[in-house]
């Protein structure tokens, strides 16, 4: 275990970004993935039991921001708790959560391509989402404050669209506060299983640690900005989801893709449909472009460790980005965009984040009272609750999400044994 940071050398990074600019990366990450997302697929789980899952999600990702933050202060290296793990638990286990997150990540950018498409252009989804993930590249290889000042404009669009949306709910007659009780249909599993998938709409505050090394003094930065952007996402969360499901109602809210714009229909204020569609499209660009950003640094810090190929840890001269990795990833991405189906996406994503963030609660156990560590029940309880709601996501989340982390350490176990045979 080490207490210093490892130096990027030459290929370091700039620090740029201030408080309010990794707030505004953080929450383009958040709003986006979560309202318009996974808000369905968490109902048609929990039923009733939809605002409990959003509460236990909530305590969870509390702890791993809480977790994350003092680590971050700690270690202000692109990666994130690639670096954590690595320096505190050991080399394996930071691999594990970068190899998790990479993957998880990268499937998770398909998706948000593919939700832009699906709003823009419904007939030709894939189309518009590979256009998208081009678009979002260039604009991250230019400079991350060109991307922060984007997303800037991202969450102001999606904040104001759902302002009109909760306004809109709550002064109708269509809403029932009956509606929101917790009847039979919920269950512990279903409540869980809800938690699980909400939680890869809190995840996007790990951007801001994945960008450590872009921060301006991010000893005092970090820990205020990763509490205060979930934060602010947890009442937007909170109260869109109890105006929508006054509205609608547990079972509508599960059977409808596009949850929200039912809502406003419901509400009596169809000409706010193309408003909230558009709103969606904007909130799935937010989403798309602060993951791009979180993947490619992860990137980063791993080809610098040779776990990646070395020639990734490139940071271009003029731009200050790692530019190999950006259009490494947004390569990727425009392939699973043409070619993948959205559905999916969130539970193997969620499984995978999951994962990543049990390493980041198990890293900050290990820190002293001289490194600023956190109450101690805060990682035992972050530690814990990531596990159980990686283990109670769909059946198919946990196997898919298994078989990657399995492949990931193989690949480790052969370099490892290839290395030492060279040195024998």
């Amino acid at each position: 275990m080490s207490g210093q940071i490892r130096s990027g050398g030459p290929a370091s990074l700039e620090r740029r970004l201030g408080v309010f600019d990794a707030v505004v990366i953080g929450l383009g990450s958040m709003i986006g993935a979560g309202i318009f997302a996974a808000l369905a697929p968490a109902a048609r789980a929990a039923g009733s039991g939809l605002l409990v899952g959003l509460g236990v999600a909530a305590v969870v990702a509390y702890c791993n921001a809480t977790s994350s933050a003092r680590l971050a202060a700690r270690y202000p290296q692109s990666g994130g708790t690639y670096v954590y793990g690595r320096e505190r638990l050991g080399e394996f286990w930071g691999y594990l959560a970068g190899w998790g997150f990479v993957v998880g990540k990268t499937s998770s950018c398909a998706a948000m391509a593919l939700t832009v498409g699906s709003y823009v252009w419904p007939g030709h989804a894939h189309v518009v989402a590979v256009a998208a993930v081009v678009t979002l590249t260039a604009v991250n290889y230019v400079g991350v404050q060109k991307a922060a000042w984007l997303t800037r404009a991202i969450v102001a669009v999606v904040l104001a669209v759902l302002a009109a949306v909760v306004v809109a709910c709550l002064t109708s007659g269509a809403a029932d506060a009956g509606r929101l009780d917790v009847g039979s249909d919920a269950s512990a599993i279903g409540v869980l299983q809800a938690a699980g998938l909400l939680f890869f709409a809190f995840a996007g505050y790990a951007r801001i640690a994945t960008l450590g090394e872009e921060v301006r003094d991010p000893e005092r930065t970090i820990p205020r900005a990763i509490p205060l952007a979930l934060g602010i996402t947890l009442v937007v969360y909170a109260v869109v989801a109890v105006s929508v499901v006054a509205v609608l109602g547990p079972k509508g809210l599960a059977g409808d893709t596009a949850p929200l714009v039912h809502t406003v229909r419901q509400a009596g204020v169809p000409g706010l449909t193309p408003v909230v569609r558009v709103g969606a499209a904007v909130a799935a660009l937010g989403s798309l472009l602060a993951l791009i950003l979180g993947v490619s640094r992860t990137t980063l810090a791993m080809s610098r460790d040779r776990h990646l190929p070395h020639a990734l840890s490139a940071v271009h001269p003029r731009f200050n980005v790692p530019h190999r990795a950006e259009l490494l990833v947004g390569a990727v991405v425009a392939v699973l965009a043409a070619t993948a189906d959205v559905r999916g996406a969130i539970g193997f994503s969620s499984f995978a984040v999951l994962v990543y963030y049990a390493v980041a609660n198990a890293s900050a156990w290990t820190l002293t009272e001289q490194e600023r560590r956190p109450p101690r029940v805060v990682p035992v309880v972050g530690l814990a609750g990531c596990l159980v709601l990686a283990f109670t996501l769909p059946a198919w989340s946990v196997v898919w999400g298994t078989a990657v982390l399995a492949v990931g350490a193989a690949v480790y176990g052969a370099r490892r044994t290839l290395s030492a045979r060279r040195s024998a």
